[in-house]
């Protein structure tokens, strides 16, 4: 039977519930067990499918093309296990679950309340899809006091009595604050959050301290005498100074250690801690570097293009080579400021989006890393900014757009409303945003002797999808004689996934988010080329 592990937070949120939940997965992993990870948000938002990345940071998009929480990225990054939709739910999910069933009569005339109907729902989700895992880590959003996720901390609770306490743990994660102006550690914040949590039934059995430095001993002391937890148990994390070493720091306070002996298992496997030594090395210390511009919408949000940024690193380290990111406000960059504000940069990459806000700045950088040989990247929305550029600029026309856009225009960009697997095209009169996209695993075809072809080595790739607009294939030859071949296609040939230019050193747009799928052990080839021709250009 698995052993399911429930992670918390209080105090304040954004502690890093996630990356702790994440590490914990890779160091039992490495101890020869098979785990699982879950993330139980308890927005109202069936999915963040339609949230802005200022409310939410970036979804996150799994193989099977569920739009989640950026925290799934995180496990997939440490753990390497590829997540799914059943690992991910919201509290708008739960009650739409529940009122779908009222509506069919399911609960026998019944009064639907929170107990037991919202609180059994959340308690299938958790035991739903699990077959041969020795652990099922499942992380619960917000922070203990919130009215949100009550109903999730009290489906918890009822959890561990049913399947027996022998076969639960509770770990909460709290803020240690450092007071600068008394030079002291407090940990009243700790105690009071333990309180709430005890208040509504549950006894945390580790409690993780998250503290801008380390807690002294007395400290550590206290926080076990108030918070009835061995003081083995309270496990400290010092921040770091990239979160490749969070591993290591676990692993140093023996986390997956007490985690075994709460469980009564031995571990199977010595924990290699090697490859996040080799990176965490390369990130910090490494003397080289190079320039990556980032031109997008939302850059001054560091969680909006979490799995992009972190791609790139992965992209320097299999080419041993630091990547320092220059943000750029597209909406912000004027015709007339590219040349000073792209001079010493490496490679330009726009990011995936939406909208028109933005779009002139963006375009404008694409003709300046054209026309001056610059490396290039273009992610989804990005691509299809670079046909319109090529388009405007090349194929002289002039008012070549997106319909995205609004009428108007040529649109050599169209709306797809709904698609099925098989890439055939139906045309609906669905209005709704969430979930109407094309979203998951989908194949390519790559071109034979084209540069994409040489970077994946494949003859056909599956990358993971997430737009609502298409690259005309109409324009295709009118594009290939004047230079930009799409040097990859749909396995149906009506659908343009990549494009490249023929006399450019590297210059690449992808219809996919290749950065879902990077992960710090295993960089994606994608980036690992890009981050080496902008190595090559410095």
């Amino acid at each position: 039977m698995a052993r399911y592990i429930f992670v918390t937070g209080g105090v304040v949120s954004s502690l890093g519930k996630g990356l702790s939940s994440a590490s914990l997965a890779y160091l039992l992993q490495s101890r020869g067990f098979k785990v699982r990870i879950r993330k139980l948000d308890p927005y109202l938002n069936v999915d963040p499918g339609t949230m802005s990345p200022f409310q939410h940071g970036e979804v996150f998009v799994t193989d099977d093309g569920a739009e989640t929480d950026l925290d799934l990225g995180h496990y997939e990054r440490f753990s390497g296990i590829s997540a799914k939709k059943s690992d991910n739910i919201t509290t708008g999910r739960i009650y739409n679950d529940v009122l779908k069933k009222e509506r069919k009569g399911k609960y026998l005339g019944k009064t639907v309340q929170v107990i037991p109907h919202i609180t059994d729902r959340i308690k299938e989700f958790i035991k739903d899809d699990v077959s041969k895992e020795d652990f099922v880590i499942c992380e619960i959003g917000g922070t203990i006091g919130d009215i949100e996720s009550l109903p999730f901390v009290e489906a918890i609770r009822q959890f561990s009595n049913d399947v027996g306490k022998k076969n639960t743990m509770f770990i909460h994660l709290t803020l240690v604050p450092y007071m600068k102006a008394s030079d002291e550690i407090k940990t009243k914040p700790t105690q009071h959050s333990v309180k709430e949590l005890r208040s509504i039934g549950i006894q945390p059995d580790i409690i993780i301290c998250r503290s801008e430095r380390p807690i002294p001993y007395e400290q550590r002391k206290k926080i076990s005498l108030f918070c009835n937890v061995d003081i083995k148990n309270v496990i400290e994390t010092v921040d770091v100074k990239t979160i490749y070493e969070a591993p290591i720091s676990f692993y140093k306070e023996k986390l997956d250690r007490q985690v075994l002996d709460y469980f009564k298992i031995k571990s199977r496997n010595n924990v290699n801690l090697n490859p996040w030594k080799k990176i965490t090395k390369n990130v910090l210390n490494n003397k080289k570097f190079v320039d990556i511009a980032i031109i997008g919408k939302y850059v001054n949000l560091k969680d909006a293009y979490k799995s992009l940024d972190e791609a790139l690193t992965h992209g320097g380290i299999a080419n041993n080579i630091k990547v320092n990111l220059v943000r750029i406000e597209s909406d912000k960059l004027k015709v007339l400021d590219i040349k000073k504000k792209l001079k010493n940069i490496s490679g330009i990459l726009i990011p995936g989006g939406f909208g028109k806000r933005g779009t002139e700045g963006k375009i404008a950088a694409i003709n300046y890393a054209r026309k001056n040989k610059i490396p290039f990247l273009g992610i989804c929305f990005g691509m299809q900014m670079a046909i319109i550029e090529f388009a405007r600029n090349q194929l002289n026309i002039k008012k070549a757009t997106s319909s995205e856009f609004g009428p108007g225009g040529n649109a050599i960009i169209g709306l797809i409303n709904e698609w099925n697997k098989d890439g055939v095209m139906i045309k609906g009169t669905n209005k709704e945003l969430g979930g109407t996209m094309r979203l998951g695993l989908y194949e390519a075809r790559l071109k034979d002797n084209s540069l994409i072809k040489k970077i994946y080595n494949s003859k056909s790739i599956k990358e993971r999808h997430r737009h609502r607009y298409e690259v005309n294939i109409n324009y295709k030859d009118k594009f290939e004689k004047k230079g930009m071949i799409f040097s990859a296609l749909s396995p149906d040939k009506k659908l343009p996934e990549i494009i490249e230019l023929k006399n450019h050193p590297w210059f690449i747009g992808v219809q996919f988010h290749p950065e879902f799928k990077s992960r710090p052990l295993a960089p994606h080839p994608l980036f690992s080329s890009f981050i080496k021709a902008a190595k090559n250009h410095k």
